[in-house]
This record gives C-alpha cells, structure tokens and sequence, in this order.
C-alpha cells in the first residue's frame, strides 16, 4: 500500500473544513488524515459528512476504549449513542466530548472506500484518539456505510458544536 498526498487542509478558528476536489475515480481509496484537531468549545464530538448538502444517509457502528489520567476509569466498550441507522447527522470519529484545554485535541484516519462507485455503498472505517473534557484518553474505532451508490466527491469536517480552533487534515489516495 502506498499513499499519494492530494491536498492538506489547515483549520484556523473554521467552522468547517471542507475537500471540494480531488476525490475522484483516480484512486479506488482515500484516506484523510486529522491531525491535533483543536476545539474552540468545550465536549465536542469531531465529525464528518459527505457530498453537496452534507446529509447523506449513514449506518454505522463504534466502540472505544478509555482511560483516566488518574487511573480512576477505564474500560472498553460498545457506544450505541454515536452510532446511526440510516440517518443524515455528520458522523462521530475519532473522539467524542474532546475537551478545549490547551493539551486536548483529536487525531486519527477515516479511510474511506470506492467513493465514485455508481454501483454500490461507500464503505469506510475510522480510528482515532482524542483527549476527553475529563482527562481522559479515548480510543474511538467506527466504521459504516454510507447509503448512496452516487459518486462521493466532497467531504465535510466539524465539531458538533463550535469551531476548529486548530489542526490539520491531509487527504491521500491509496494505491
């Protein structure tokens, strides 16, 4: 597997970061890269949406692991209240209710599969780990589909509430 670098995107106080071009049928995967995503508000979840209007119908599923800096909790287990059954809301990924402080951020890759099929659903999977508002580490694996066999060709990035105060996405293609 190689990964052929398309685009990087840097968030600056954004409301958004959104990949309007590059996701193509040049690449049978694509695999986007966030990096120290920053809150501006305080417990928030990082998401993602696809193609124009951002509401594409998903259905997926997440688990995490977690552990507090203090060693009072930890666990591993199954998160019903971030998954979707075919719904239009942007999707959790990464983290969820990542904190603001200075040394809170989200990082991970959401990998995202066929994307210009017109056959068939896109598929995708995400991992990441961010820094709960409680000082936590949390470990977030999802994966899904997205119902639609139109051609994905846009992707949307956001916190569920507030700005990306800061951070970076780089979308590669995977050959």
């Amino acid at each position: 597997m190689a990964l052929t670098l398309i685009s990087t995107h840097t968030a600056s106080a954004s409301a958004t970061l959104d990949i309007t071009s590059g996701i193509d049928s040049t690449y049978d995967s694509y695999e986007f890269h966030f990096v120290n995503m920053h809150p501006a508000t305080d417990q928030v979840n990082f998401q993602f949406q696809v193609n124009t209007g951002f509401n594409q119908v998903m259905t997926t599923t997440t688990f995490d692991a977690y552990h507090f800096e203090d060693d009072s909790d930890h666990r591993l287990v199954y998160e019903a209240f971030i998954d979707q059954a075919q719904t239009q809301l942007y999707q959790t990924i990464g983290a969820y209710y990542v904190g603001n402080d200075n040394d809170q951020s989200v990082s991970g890759v959401l990998r995202l599969f066929d994307p210009s099929s017109t056959t068939y659903v896109k598929q995708f999977t995400a991992d990441g780990n961010g820094v709960y508002m409680g000082d936590a580490s949390v470990n977030l694996f999802t994966a899904g589909y997205i119902n639609t066999t139109s051609a994905i060709d846009k992707i949307s990035f956001k916190f569920s509430s507030g700005n990306i105060d800061a951070g970076t996405i780089k979308m590669f293609g995977v050959t």
